[in-house]
């Protein structure tokens, strides 16, 4: 059963993917309305879980939130780290980080990377949940695919939002659809501990957080600082608000 409904998460990434690539002449509501996704995906579904599963404290501080801000700060280092590597080969050290203007390519797969990573755990914890019984499934199911579409549709716009061409953010989308059948297949096999769920999921909000707060939104109020950007980012965390209160 848990596979089956994976199978409906790999259809809505696939779509979430394809209307990121219908709306390109609409770019920075786009990335507007990703970015509020991303948000509300972090502040009210892997935060709020993380720190239900990873309860134990470290030096009084919850072992989430500490494995959040470690996940903050790794993105941020990475993508330091990948622009210097680039503006040594040629790019403007002066500039944003990146070579004449332009975003750093790995930066997007390495994102695109972790939305598979994160997708994956998504058909694992599917599976634990059908384990639990079929209340706990089905809640999971409805929230694993309603934001898979999210998902999928933040996987292209990341990944193509770095300088990555259309194939690669298309394989990354693909990749990203795949996962949550297989997670939700292995777990057949084995059963994940809560804690570790929960301390994967603090690490991953933290990374998110990251690329919507400092790529993301930034990048859509650049050329086009409107309102109408802004209202798609309201109607993100809106979306990702009714699907969490649904699925709860």
């Amino acid at each position: 059963m848990a596979v089956f409904v994976a199978l409906g998460a790999f259809l809505m990434t696939l779509f979430g993917g394809w209307t990121a690539q219908r709306v390109t002449d609409r770019r920075h509501l786009v990335l507007g309305l990703a970015g509020g996704l991303m948000l509300g995906v972090v502040g009210l579904d892997l935060l709020p879980e993380a720190m239900h599963a990873a309860g134990s404290e470290i030096l009084g501080v919850p072992q989430a939130l500490l494995l959040f801000v470690g996940g903050f700060l790794v993105a941020h280092l990475v993508e330091r780290l990948l622009a210097v590597r680039r503006a040594s080969h040629g790019g403007d050290p002066h500039g944003p980080g990146h070579p004449a203007g332009e975003r750093v390519p790995q930066v997007g797969l390495t994102a695109a990377a972790a939305m598979v990573g994160h997708s994956l755990m998504d058909g694992v914890a599917l599976g634990a949940a059908f384990q639990v019984g079929g209340g706990m499934g089905t809640a999971v199911a409805l929230a694993v695919i309603a934001h898979d579409f999210a998902d999928g549709f933040n996987t292209y716009t990341i990944t193509s939002l770095y300088g990555n061409d259309r194939r690669r953010a298309i394989t990354m989308l693909v990749a990203d659809a795949i996962a949550p059948v297989l997670g939700a297949a292995s777990t057949l096999l084995f059963t994940l501990p809560a804690e570790a769920l929960g301390s994967y999921l603090g690490f991953f909000g933290g990374v998110l957080l990251y690329l919507a707060a400092a790529e993301i939104l930034p990048e859509a109020h650049h050329d086009h600082p409107a309102r109408s950007t802004l209202l798609c980012t309201v109607l993100g965390v809106g979306f990702i608000w009714v699907v969490v209160g649904v699925a709860d």
